[in-house]
């Protein structure tokens, strides 16, 4: 096994089908052979090329065509795979017609090999590397990654809002610093993190903006190779349009940006399913037992503890986004490139991009799964806001006494009272102030402290929040 997606017992849990079918040497090869059929489309087109040449390559351009064995030989030999796939399609080309085959790769990027590589892979006018069509072909893995994270998303966002919705109005204890805080509701929790969801569809919106854009430049970018015909911004235009991708306003091969931002907001999303994994894990524990992972029999079980049901899908959540942030660094590093092509850090993009793209999905499907069939023990809610007496919206009486006898003696007084409530569980809070002489004379009724004192009267605005949340998410 050289990496979890290779795994037949663990692709499943770290990848997934659709995403690690993307990133397989099969659809990169033929993204380079997109980029070369494109190229010469536009460039026969534009009176570049021979018709018949382009036509041809075009025809050869399947990945079905590629010996994928020899592909990984050469690659292995020369380093790069990209020259290895220009010189079958130029065999293949000139198997059919002789020379035809030589007008494939026109203009794109060119880095001479060295004599004995020349010798070693028989090439004649093809002896180059192509960062134009290596750039290329990772920004059509990524649109397709990122069709795949959008579609995610969409059904994510729908679960949340059917979870805030239908329990905005459950109270639930908020917590801070893992204590009991004041009261809100189990749809306010959901709520924000369906706000947050929401922000990431549109960043990702805006970053696809940035994203999706060809790379056609030649050996420094200046399209020195094609200047000559008065057509060289007019085929970059229309290779970019062919693959359905923007022209960039200038090359960018050792401007990394892009990359790295998409990198980071795979990690930011990441982060954004772990937080709610956490609070899942957190929820769960047997003396919390808020929520509980959907059933599904053995899933979670311990092989020694029959009692047990972990949460499982919550623990393979946080570790996909703790492997995507630390890989996510790894495009920062890769963003340092020397001049106009650099000496190595791109090559960090290729090791760490399949792994990035692949995780990520991953974490939005294992998300999906866990919002899908989330059990929600609303019972369970209601007994631990009572776990305190009625201590949990002390805020609450504290800010209506504080009207009255002012709110630092108020905070005080109530202050003490907790503290008598925390040392003899067999008094409740509502009777501890009941009985106090100066809640006594601040006129505050019975009546009013048991208002006070429940805690579904003390959620704020939760179900406000929530419906604005809700209501303010555009498709």
């Amino acid at each position: 096994m050289t990496a979890v997606s290779d795994s037949l017992v663990f692709r499943h849990l770290f990848s997934t089908p659709e995403s690690s079918a993307i990133w397989s040497d099969q659809k990169r090869t033929q993204y380079y052979l997109d980029f070369e059929a494109a190229l010469s489309v536009v460039q026969a087109r534009l009176g570049i090329i021979p018709q018949e040449a382009a036509d041809l390559i075009k025809s050869k351009c399947r990945v079905e065509f590629m010996n994928m064995e020899e592909l990984g030989e050469e690659t292995r030999k020369i380093g790069y795979p990209v020259l290895p796939v220009v010189k079958q399609l130029v065999q293949s080309v000139n198997d059919v017609k002789e020379g035809l085959g030589e007008w494939a790769h026109w203009g794109a990027t060119t880095q001479v090999i060295s004599y004995h590589f020349l010798e070693a892979i028989s090439v004649l006018n093809y002896c180059h590397i192509s960062q134009d069509v290596t750039d290329t072909a990772t920004i059509l893995q990524l649109r397709d990654t990122c069709e795949l994270v959008s579609q995610s998303l969409d059904n994510i966002i729908d679960q949340l809002r059917d979870l805030a919705m239908r329990y905005k109005s459950t109270p639930m204890a908020a917590r801070s610093n893992l204590q009991q805080a004041v009261p809100m509701t189990f749809g306010f929790k959901m709520a924000r993190l369906l706000a947050t969801f929401q922000r990431h569809k549109q960043r990702l919106q805006e970053i696809l903006s940035r994203l999706l854009v060809v790379e056609f430049g030649g050996a420094a970018g200046t399209l020195a190779t094609i200047s000559d015909t008065g057509l060289a911004f007019e085929v970059q235009d229309a290779l970019a349009a062919e693959l359905g991708l923007k022209t960039p306003e200038i090359a960018w091969h050792t401007e990394r940006d892009r990359i790295a931002e998409i990198g980071s907001f795979f990690a930011l999303l990441t982060g954004t399913c772990a937080k709610f994994a956490f609070d899942v894990k957190l929820l769960m524990q047997t003396e919390v037992a808020e929520v509980s992972e959907p059933y599904a029999p053995h899933r979670g079980s311990s092989s020694t503890m029959p009692q047990k049901r972990n949460p499982i899908s919550s623990v393979y959540i946080t570790a996909l986004a703790s492997t995507v942030k630390q890989l996510g660094g790894a495009l920062f590093d890769a963003m340092v490139e020397d001049h106009e092509r650099s000496t190595g850090p791109w090559e960090i993009e290729w090791i760490v991009l399949p792994q990035i793209s692949t995780l990520t999905h991953a974490a939005l499907k294992h998300t999906l799964e866990l919002l899908r069939g989330l059990e929600i023990h609303p019972d369970t809610m209601k007994r631990n806001l009572d776990l305190t007496h009625g201590a949990i919206v002390s805020e609450a009486v504290m800010m209506a006494l504080g009207k009255v006898i002012g709110r630092q003696v108020a905070h005080d007084l109530v202050y003490d009272i907790c503290r008598q409530s925390a040392m003899d569980p067999s008094v409740t809070f509502l009777d501890l102030l009941a009985h106090n002489d100066i809640v006594r004379k601040s006129g505050i009724s019975r009546g009013e402290l048991e208002q006070l004192c429940d805690p579904a009267n003390y959620v704020g605005l939760s179900e406000n929040m929530v419906i604005r949340v809700v209501g303010s998410y555009q498709c």
